[in-house]
C-alpha cells in the first residue's frame, strides 16, 4: 500500500483487520501518544516488550520461587518462613539450588509474556475500537478483564509444559541435570498430556484470574494515581510514567497473588511426582484438595508469593513501558472523551 492513496474499505479489512472494527480508529489514534497507529508492528513491539519483561522478572525471582515451591510441597520440612527457607535450602543443597529451574522459567515466561502482553494490547485495543470511545471508557473494566482472560488462556498453552518441567526440577533436583533432560524423561515416562499438561487446568485457574486482576487493578490504580496528581500518561515524562507503573504494579501484584494462590499451590503439588495418587487429572486434584485442606491451600507460601508477585508485577509493568518507549511505541490508554486530550 502506498501513502496518500485511498483504498477500498474491503482491502483495508483484509490487510489490516484491526481497522475494520469501527469508524472510531482515528479518534483513538489521536490519544495514543508516540505511536499513532495500532498495526501489526505495534502488536509485535508489545509482544516483544512483554516477553522481555516477563522473562527477566520471573528469571530474576527464581530463588524466591524455589523457596515458595518447597514450602508448598514440603511444609513439614520448610516451616521457617520465606527467609528461613532460603537458609534451609542453602544448608541442605548449596546456594546453587536456588537457581534450580532457571532455564525453563526464563524461556517459559518469555513465551508467555509474548502472548500475554501482546495479546492484551491486541484484544484491548480492538474491543475498544469496536465499541467506540465513549462505550470503551464506560466499560474499560470489562475490557481489561476480557482481554487479559483471552490473552492468558492462549499464553498458558505454551507456558504449561515449561512450568511442569520447572516444578519437577525444583521438587526433585536429582530428577535430571538439565531442562532438556527433564523434559525428555517426563515425556518418556508419562507422555505428552500426562507429563506436560496434567497441570493445565490448575494453571488456567491460577494464571487467568491472576492476569485478569493484574491488568484490571494496575490499569485502574494507575488511572487513579494520574487523576490524583493531575497528570496524564501523554503529558508526563517517561520517568514519571515508569514510577507510576511501579507503584500501581505493586498493588496489582499483591491483589492478584492472593486471588490466584490456591490454584498456584495445586499446580505445584500436582506436578510433584506421585501427588494425588493415580486416576484422572480431576481425581488427583480432588485428592490433593482433600489431603491439604482449604485453609492450607490458600495460605501455604502466601507470604512468599505476595512478596514475589508484588515485586515481579511492578517490575514487569515498568520494564514493559520502558521497552515500548525504547521501541518508539506507547502503551494504549483509555481516554475519557468528556475531557480534552493532552
Amino acid at each position: 500500500l502506498r501513502p496518500g492513496i485511498r483504498y477500498p474499505q474491503r482491502v483495508g479489512m483484509v490487510l489490516f483487520p484491526t481497522t475494520a472494527f469501527s469508524p472510531f480508529f482515528s479518534s483513538f489514534a489521536a490519544h495514543s501518544g508516540i505511536e499513532q497507529k495500532h498495526d501489526l508492528m505495534y502488536y509485535l513491539k508489545g509482544a516483544l516488550a512483554g516477553g522481555i519483561c516477563c522473562g527477566i522478572t520471573h528469571g530474576a525471582l527464581t530463588p524466591v520461587d524455589v523457596v515458595k515451591t518447597r514450602i508448598q510441597l514440603e511444609p513439614e520440612v520448610y516451616n521457617k518462613g520465606m527467609v528461613g527457607g532460603f537458609g534451609q535450602v542453602i544448608k541442605k543443597e548449596g546456594a546453587g539450588a536456588l537457581l534450580t529451574g532457571f532455564t525453563p522459567t526464563f524461556i517459559g515466561y518469555f513465551i508467555q509474556g509474548w502472548f500475554k502482553f501482546g495479546g492484551v494490547e491486541f484484544f484491548k485495543i480492538n474491543i475498544a475500537k469496536s465499541l467506540g470511545e465513549q462505550a470503551a471508557w464506560d466499560n474499560r473494566n470489562s475490557i481489561y478483564l476480557a482481554s487479559s482472560a483471552m490473552a492468558e488462556t492462549i499464553a498458558d498453552v505454551f507456558l504449561c509444559p515449561l512450568e511442569a518441567t520447572r516444578i519437577r526440577l525444583v521438587s526433585n533436583p536429582e530428577y535430571a541435570s538439565s531442562m532438556i533432560g527433564a523434559a525428555t524423561k517426563m515425556f518418556n515416562e508419562q507422555g505428552l498430556i500426562g507429563g506436560f499438561y496434567s497441570g493445565f487446568i490448575p494453571i488456567l485457574f491460577k494464571q487467568v484470574p491472576y492476569t485478569m486482576a493484574k491488568f484490571a487493578v494496575q490499569g485502574r490504580t494507575a488511572e487513579a494515581m494520574y487523576a490524583a496528581t493531575g497528570t496524564t500518561p501523554e503529558s508526563s515524562g517517561s520517568t514519571w510514567n515508569v514510577s507510576l507503573s511501579l507503584a500501581s504494579g505493586v498493588i496489582a501484584g499483591v491483589a492478584s497473588a492472593i486471588i490466584s494462590h490456591p490454584a498456584d499451590t495445586l499446580l505445584s503439588k500436582i506436578n510433584k511426582s506421585g501427588a494425588g495418587g493415580s486416576g484422572s487429572m480431576m481425581q488427583r486434584l480432588g485428592n490433593i484438595v482433600a489431603e491439604t485442606g482449604i485453609i492450607k491451600l490458600c495460605t501455604q507460601g502466601l507470604g512468599a508469593r505476595c512478596v514475589m508477585i508484588g515485586t515481579l508485577t511492578a517490575g514487569q509493568f515498568a520494564i514493559f513501558d520502558s521497552v515500548m518507549g525504547a521501541l518508539g511505541a506507547s502503551k494504549f490508554h483509555f481516554h475519557d472523551p468528556s475531557k480534552p486530550a493532552h
